[in-house]
């Protein structure tokens, strides 16, 4: 029975990575509903990614990164390439938006629960107090599992300064926790 079901997720993932590379297809073709549903597939991926980095204005990053990749689906060459293409620039523009921002406020901004709704609250708490390219790496490394090298092309720095900000954002993190 487990052969039978790893055969059926393999074509699960088959049929998926065939159905996104015919909606960037349709898309590039300018077929609307096509770039409507891409873009519905993208949304919560999109929102992963910018929420932990933008915090209160991660739905801003997030429309911005979907906006974004509206605009540039033709220069996407690749279809299996929309995910690392649009990660680049969800964090890209999560940064972009952070930065901007005010002074960070209290988070309404959705971290992955693990049970206990206030470890959830207490760790939005904690990544609102780090800085926006502190928080970049932090996800990408931790949540999104990259590698430094990943990371630093996506944020254009390079290793030796991801390493160090992971290592800065790791300790301000452990530091504002055990206040």
């Amino acid at each position: 029975m487990s052969d039978q079901l790893a055969i059926q997720q393999a074509d699960q993932v088959t049929t998926d990575h065939e159905r996104i590379a015919r909606l960037v297809r349709g898309a590039q073709r300018g077929d609307g509903m096509a770039m409507q549903e891409l873009l519905d597939v993208l949304a919560p991926y999109v929102g992963r990614l910018c929420g932990p980095i933008a915090l209160q204005d991660g739905p801003d990053a997030a429309q911005e990164t979907l906006i974004a990749v509206f605009r540039g689906i033709n220069r996407l060459r690749d279809p299996r390439a929309l995910f690392g293409w649009v990660r680049a620039i969800a964090v890209r523009e999560a940064v972009r938006v952070a930065r901007r921002s005010a002074p960070a406020e209290p988070l309404d901004t959705e971290v992955p629960q693990r049970g206990d709704p206030q470890l959830a609250a207490d760790i939005r708490d904690v990544l609102n107090r780090l800085s926006p390219e502190h928080r970049a790496v932090l996800v990408l490394r931790d949540l999104e599992g990259l590698d430094e090298r990943t990371v630093g092309e996506l944020l254009k720095v390079s290793t030796g300064t991801v390493k160090s900000r992971l290592h800065r954002a790791r300790q301000g993190f452990r530091k504002a926790w055990e206040r």
